[in-house]
């Protein structure tokens, strides 16, 4: 059978690249939609990740870690290039489509539909430092003529396109999606061959495999983002049936998502025994973890809501490093961190030179994997001027300093505080008792808003009250 990325692979091996400084190999996987507790080691009884679990038990587990917003593309942007999604104009999910002129009281903020080619992203940095850097799986961040991976760093691009989700996890990998706002079809074609009865993340782990066998002795940044566990909800059989034979009362997802979620983790397990195959588990920094919270319609995250909300359901997300010789194996940290941080914490752990004009709005990890309990950041920033369809949902801006959560609703000026120590599921709100912490935290958020040149809603004059 023949796999997409094999002749870019085989070109690769007949060039020649500059070798970096470091000898430090990069994965980074970034799974779609898995909510915080949908692990083992993030507490789930029900989700089996036997893989992920021992990653997690040799590296260090973030249990504040952060997606930079609620739902995909945003995210995918900030871990690539170093900056919130509101400094990139990049703020909702692509391409979008939920908005109605006459039914939402606002007007959404102004957004990109593509990365920027002038941002310089993570991939480009490595590249140009001499690492063969590689994209498998799914991109998310504009399409052609001039935005999928190719166009930001990448020199291999497997499964990389325009789409959010693919046609069918199955081959031939093709299905289509009914766009929002026009009820136009789309057409998707997620690979152009394979087998009978192949199944997506399985395949999209073999071209992994063998990009990391052909690249074994040069230093290589593997970028595997999934896309499972998003929608649609399809899974082997085998391996459903063996959820379904759980109680209902015990389960905490549907048994086709758990199924998803484990073929993940077998995905996590053959990447990483490759490693260990070829002597290169020691070379190499693995980095686990999510774009936002999981799907309302798949699975309980723990927390309060799901996806597409900027509770913590929607943004907080499980987070794993290991950094061999480095970071402490077993370790847990509750110092918060975010998608930001990936690209500076990566850079120094490579020995590379930062980019402080690129990644902006992210912070080494670093201190942390040696052991220390703080960072020095105050704040964290979050900015969703956007409406979509998931339970929830609303248009809304988070500001995260210490343990205290600022969530500042759009439409009607609401703000509520939240204490995440003593009450990480939000179910109290303690504005009305605490007034001076309020405003100071108001008044850092609207600061923040205008540093990264957040845009506005702004009152849409086409709005339509329902009688």
């Amino acid at each position: 059978m023949k796999r997409c990325g094999i002749f870019t692979m085989l070109w690769l091996l007949a060039g020649s690249v500059a070798f970096p400084k470091a000898e430090m190999n990069v994965v980074l996987f970034l799974v779609d939609d898995l909510g915080w507790k949908d692990l083992g080691c993030q507490g789930s009884t029900y989700y089996q990740t036997p893989h992920i679990d021992r990653l997690a038990a040799e590296g260090m587990r973030f249990t504040n870690g952060y997606a930079a917003c609620n739902v995909c593309s945003p995210t995918r942007a900030a871990i690539l290039t170093g900056k919130y999604p509101a400094r990139l104009m990049l703020t909702q999910w692509l391409p979008a489509g939920r908005w109605s002129p006459t039914r939402n009281k606002m007007r959404e903020g102004r957004f990109l539909r593509a990365l920027p080619l002038e941002e310089i992203t993570l991939a480009e940095t490595l590249r140009d430092a001499g690492y063969t850097t590689l994209h498998v799986g799914k991109w998310h961040l504009g399409g052609a003529p001039f935005s999928l991976p190719r166009h930001h760093g990448f020199t291999v691009n497997v499964g990389g396109s325009e789409h959010g989700a693919p046609g069918s996890y199955f081959y031939p990998y093709k299905g289509s999606w009914t766009i929002p706002t026009t009820g136009l079809p789309v057409l998707k074609q997620t690979l152009p061959d394979g087998e009978e009865g192949e199944y997506l993340t399985d395949r999209l782990t073999a071209e992994s495999v063998e990009l990391i066998r052909a690249n074994r002795e040069r230093p290589f940044f593997l970028y595997f983002p999934h896309y499972a566990v998003h929608t649609p909800l399809q899974a082997k059989k085998k391996v459903i049936a063996r959820y379904e034979k759980v109680p209902k009362g015990k389960r905490q997802g549907k048994p086709a998502y758990a199924a998803m979620v484990e073929s993940v983790d077998d995905s996590v397990g053959r990447v990483l025994s490759v490693l260990k195959e070829l002597k290169l588990e020691e070379k190499t920094m693995v980095i686990f973890t999510s774009d936002n919270g999981g799907y309302a319609g798949a699975t309980s995250n723990g927390l309060r809501a799901n996806k597409g909300s900027n509770y913590e359901g929607g943004i907080r997300v499980p987070l794993i490093i290991k950094w061999p010789g480095q970071s402490i194996p077993g370790a847990e940290t509750d110092v918060p961190a975010i998608s930001t941080d990936l690209y500076p914490t990566i850079l120094e752990a490579l020995g590379l030179p930062p980019r402080p004009n690129q990644h902006l709005d992210g912070k080494s990890l670093l201190p942390v994997l040696r052991g220390a309990r703080s960072l020095e950041r105050e704040n964290l920033f979050w900015h969703y001027p956007h409406y979509n369809g998931h339970p929830h949902s609303f248009p809304s801006g988070v500001l995260r300093k210490g343990n205290w959560k600022l969530i500042t609703h759009y439409e009607s000026g609401k703000q509520e505080l939240f204490d995440l120590a003593a009450d990480p599921g939000e179910t109290r709100d303690r504005a009305a008792d605490k007034p001076e912490l309020l405003r100071e935290l108001a008044a850092e958020f609207l600061q923040l808003g205008q540093r990264t040149g957040a845009d506005p809603m702004r009152p849409n004059p086409d709005y339509k009250a329902s009688r």
